[in-house]
């Protein structure tokens, strides 16, 4: 199967474009984005070395997605999504750092917190607490926004009004959002019978005002339990069965490779990407829950590009 993994487009207006670690984002007109969710994956800041088929179409609807169920909450960045692997939006100034939310004790934050940690990003968790617990409420753990290569740094509020990286007021804001985002999407999780346990958020500022930027609530930036299973497996002190990308997390661990220096990637078989490209399809159909329609992968950069030209000629 083919898999989109690297782009190099020249659309008309086009002025700079920026590589991250799955997403290529074009800049047209000095005033929009065309942000292509490529195929890659990636897992502990590291880029794996085989994109995964679909992945990227699966990203990019979900995102668009719940994008439109939460505009009311926040403005947000998309125009249009011309390609199933493309979004079309208005250019935002991005804040340095991420909004990350939790509403259970799992992922790194249990790693840390089962080697002792008590604080995370200025919030102080209590003893006693069992990996996959609930928190009395959502707790925001941000971090800051690297440069591509380079690893994401956990930060408190405290630090991040010191450092003047965003004003008080705007932060106030963005803590406000990333709650109300949050409980709006608890809310359609549980219409699918699953939990939304934790995720990202990026916002970025445009003629004075708060953007909601980049994805939301897919399976790469959150995580979900399944509801129906969750209370019994977490009081059995089993592994809950989760929906999002920790299951590639968990394989690259079991083969000795968390993105540190020295270690190297486990061979990604036919049967890894296919399994994985597989394990997508069944997170993208229990979050939307929709059946996943397969887009036309035959030539997917002509494709592409003959979608994204066409509407570039409307706006």
């Amino acid at each position: 199967m083919n898999a989109l993994t690297n782009t190099d487009f020249h659309f008309d207006g086009q002025k700079n474009v920026y590589h991250g670690k799955v997403r290529d984002v074009y800049t047209v007109k000095n005033d929009l984005l065309v942000m292509v969710a490529t195929d890659r994956i990636s897992a502990f800041d590291v880029v794996l070395p085989k994109g995964i088929p679909y992945k990227g179409q699966m990203l990019n609807q979900i995102a668009a997605k719940f994008l439109d169920a939460t505009a009311d909450i926040v403005p947000n960045w998309k125009l249009d999504s011309p390609d199933p692997m493309v979004t079309v939006g208005l250019r935002c100034e991005g804040y340095p750092v991420e909004m990350i939310v939790r509403g259970y004790l799992c992922g790194s934050a249990w790693r840390a917190y089962k080697s002792g940690v008590r604080e995370i990003c200025g919030v102080k968790i209590p003893d006693g607490m069992r990996e996959n617990q609930r928190f009395p409420q959502p707790i925001i753990t941000p971090t800051t926004k690297a440069e591509y290569g380079l690893h994401d740094e956990d930060i408190s509020r405290e630090d991040i009004l010191k450092q003047g990286l965003v004003s008080k007021e705007e932060y106030e804001l963005l803590e406000k959002y990333t709650i109300e985002l949050f409980v709006r999407g608890t809310e359609i999780a549980a219409k699918r019978r699953l939990i939304l346990v934790d995720t990202k958020y990026e916002f970025g500022r445009r003629d004075g005002k708060i953007y909601l930027i980049d994805e939301i609530h897919t399976p790469d930036s959150s995580r979900y339990f399944y509801a129906d299973s969750y209370q019994e497996l977490f009081d059995k002190g089993e592994a809950q069965k989760q929906l999002s990308k920790e299951f590639v997390r968990e394989w690259l661990m079991d083969n000795g490779f968390q993105g540190k220096e020295g270690q190297q990637v486990p061979e990604m078989t036919i049967e890894i990407v296919t399994g994985i490209s597989e394990r997508y399809i069944e997170l993208y159909e229990n979050i939307s829950g929709e059946a996943f329609d397969k887009a036309d992968i035959a030539d997917i950069t002509a494709r592409i590009e003959q979608n994204v030209v066409e509407y570039l000629k409307t706006v």
